[in-house]
């Protein structure tokens, strides 16, 4: 009669064990990086908003997008994105891609059209998750002037 489990026995439990550990490992990486990606294009379509309501309430868009939204001007402090106050546009990043989604308020003399757009993400795993979550079915969207024409 055995009393006690051989070493052999205890080795296969162990890597077993860390088998299991590694998958567990990966998919809890995959659902935090899909909660960070829910996160991000929660604060994008807040700032779309808020672009919008600016608009609306002032007559006019300011030349910095985080003056107009606290959705952008967040995302610019994580570090998640980059103003370029010269053309009114913000460039979310994400993953290895710096231009993953655009928010971009276009401006003539007759009026002013925000869009989201997408960069690209090239095989870029994070971006493509972002890519799927912010809906940019929308836009163009009108938030002074004449309306646009698809």
């Amino acid at each position: 009669m055995r009393n006690a489990f051989t070493m052999i026995e205890l080795v296969f439990v162990i890597i077993i064990l860390g088998i299991l550990a590694a998958v567990a490992i990966l998919r809890l990486q995959a659902t935090r990086d899909d909660a960070q990606n829910v996160v991000i294009a929660q604060n994008i379509m807040t700032a779309a908003g808020e672009i919008a309501s600016y608009a609306v309430a002032m007559g006019e868009t300011n030349e910095s997008l985080s003056v107009m939204s606290n959705g952008i001007k967040e995302l610019v402090s994580q570090g998640k994105a980059s103003l370029n106050t010269a053309e009114k546009v913000a460039y979310v990043h994400r993953g290895s891609v710096d231009d993953c989604v655009i928010i971009d308020v276009n401006s003539s003399s007759l009026d002013e059209n925000l869009t989201l757009s997408y960069g690209s993400a090239g095989g870029d795993t994070l971006c493509l998750g972002l890519q799927k979550v912010v809906d940019i079915s929308r836009y163009p969207m009108q938030i002074r002037g004449v309306i646009v024409e698809h």
